[in-house]
């Protein structure tokens, strides 16, 4: 496995930088990118018609739903000239993740949106190769599972996982700009005046110092009197330590030197620093104290030495949401560490997680780079994203070229061979990588220009309807964008428009195929600035 973001593989990329892009004001990689384009999930942020009546009727379906624990193995596995993501989706139609929301859910169901803050990071939220893993993605993508029990496609809830430093967790929520935390949030009396918690997820916790080759001798808490620790001043040990320094004060010692560090920084980033010497020490949460320690061979974690305990994780929400509360902490109940679900993600992603070979390997990024750059190749000669083609080809064969379907579709954008060698296409040999891909793009691209090429339609809805056409087929959707029209839709717009004609007419294979290729799409260019800023604040802080 190799995660999108690990300890070495954001260094790696970003080392491999061949040609330097910008996005939103960063500096990022062209390969982090790339790589950003190797991920998809199973849904997508789309805009219903149903009316608040069907909304508050399909949240009560999904309420009843959560009675029961999801089984794991039923959780879907599921820059140059580009417009802006602000301008993408207003374009599309989309507003549900560029505008500012707040809501129960019944407002949830009816735009078929949950927004999820979290943080990236190796065993909570992170990419192995080209999908999405982690306690808070297989949480949440269970949670999905359950509000959607019953509700046709077109009713549909949908996860949307938006990864953010951890001192925008609460701001972004209290702003409107995701609906629920999952992110290892422990539950403070501070951020109990400003959030709502679920139920507790897990067990109680012990806050621990854990020391490096550069740590002075210290025999008990109260040594860190007149002493620096650096600690990200949004987390728990923040508030833990200002508390055992108050309490220092209080017998006449010194106070503890408090030093604020980079929000970008996971404890992991700093459990290395503590390793190399860069930092003496840190407090982190037992459970990671003992992960890291087999990671990093410089640590010592003094379980003797506790500034906290009983602390306990637990998701966050909106204050006055009953609706979203009711059903977060029913869904809980059967989930949390104890279930016989919650007990096989902490198995997955935390026991029984290779912490040390996911930490350290970056082997496996070469055999996507020589894909992803044919998608650059060809997605420039015929005008189009290749991230979004790129999507495509996962969506298609999770980018392997050896994939055959039952109908005689080969490699990795699952081509017939007569398709590939018809006049329109002209590749009759699609048996390699480059060839398979070059015929994918040159039939979207045929395809986009018989029948989408109107000037109406504005170039991503074009992309977006030949994408439909080339798993449902050009003519249906021809003909479905007319019945679109009819009805009162917008003929132009795939999302929320002819998608809900599709869903109708056709069923939920095209609806999903679509939906999984954005979603992945605009999920992880957000992901890719995330990833970027923290390599980056990592190697300021002498982390190499």
């Amino acid at each position: 496995m190799n995660p999108f973001r690990s300890r070495a593989s954001e260094l790696f990329l970003l080392r491999r930088l061949k040609t330097p892009a910008t996005f939103a004001g960063l500096s990022i990689s062209r390969p982090l990118l790339l790589m950003a384009a190797l991920a998809l999930t199973a849904a997508c942020s789309q805009e219903a018609s149903s009316s608040a009546e069907q909304a508050t009727q399909a949240s009560g379906a999904a309420a009843t739903a959560l009675e029961s624990p999801i089984d794991p193995g039923s959780v879907d596995q599921a820059m140059e000239n580009r417009p802006s993501l602000e301008q993408l989706q207003k374009k599309l139609g989309l507003k549900v993740m560029t505008d500012a929301w707040s809501g129960d859910l019944d407002g949830m169901m009816k735009r078929r949106v949950i927004r999820v803050l979290t943080v990236y990071g190796l065993g909570r939220y992170f990419i192995d190769g080209a999908q999405e893993h982690g306690v808070a993605f297989e949480s949440m993508k269970a949670f999905e599972t359950a509000l959607n029990k019953g509700l046709d496609t077109v009713e549909q809830v949908n996860m949307i996982f938006i990864p953010v430093s951890r001192d925008q967790l609460i701001p972004g929520l209290l702003e409107g700009r995701g609906d629920i935390i999952v992110a290892g949030m422990t539950i403070t009396p501070e951020r109990q005046e400003l959030v709502d918690f679920s139920l507790p997820v897990s067990k109680p916790l012990k806050e621990i110092l854990v020391t490096g080759p550069s740590a002075p001798g210290i025999q008990s808490v109260d040594d860190l009197s007149g002493q620096s620790i650096h600690v990200r001043e949004s987390s728990s040990y923040y508030t833990s330590l200002m508390d055992l320094s108050r309490r220092l004060e209080s017998k006449g010692k010194a106070a503890i030197d408090i030093q604020p560090i980079s929000e970008l920084l996971e404890d992991e980033d700093l459990l290395e620093m503590v390793s190399a010497g860069l930092l003496p020490w840190i407090v982190v949460d037992d459970y990671k104290a003992e992960i890291f320690k087999e990671v990093f061979a410089g640590l010592v974690v003094r379980n003797d030495l506790v500034v906290r305990e009983g602390g306990q994780l637990a998701y966050a929400f909106r204050k006055d949401s009953p609706q979203f509360a009711a059903a977060v902490n029913e869904y809980v109940k059967g989930h949390k560490v104890g279930t016989l679900f919650g007990n096989i993600l902490v198995n997955r992603y935390i026991r029984d997680f290779d912490w040390v070979d996911n930490a350290l390997d970056t082997e496996d990024y070469g055999r996507f780079e020589d894909v992803v750059n044919i998608f650059k190749k060809y997605g420039e000669q015929y005008g189009m994203d290749y991230l979004l083609v790129a999507a495509q080809g996962y969506q298609e064969s999770q980018l392997n070229q050896d994939a055959r379907s039952k109908a005689g579709a080969i490699g990795i954008m699952q081509l017939l061979p007569a398709t590939a060698a018809d006049e329109n296409v002209g590749i009759p040999d699609i048996t390699t990588k480059d060839s398979n891909i070059h015929a994918g793009i040159r039939y979207l691209d045929f395809i986009r220009d018989r029948y989408f090429s109107d000037p109406e339609i504005d170039p991503v809805n074009q992309t977006l309807l030949a994408m439909a056409s080339y798993n449902a087929g050009p003519n249906r959707i021809q003909s479905l964008r007319k019945k679109a029209a009819a009805q009162g839709l917008d003929p132009n717009k795939w999302f929320g428009n002819v998608e809900v004609v599709t869903a109708r007419e056709v069923g939920r294979e095209p609806v999903k195929y679509v939906a999984n290729i954005y979603k992945y799409y605009i999920t992880y260019r957000m992901t890719a600035m995330q990833v970027t800023a923290r390599a980056e604040e990592r190697k300021r802080q002498g982390v190499e």
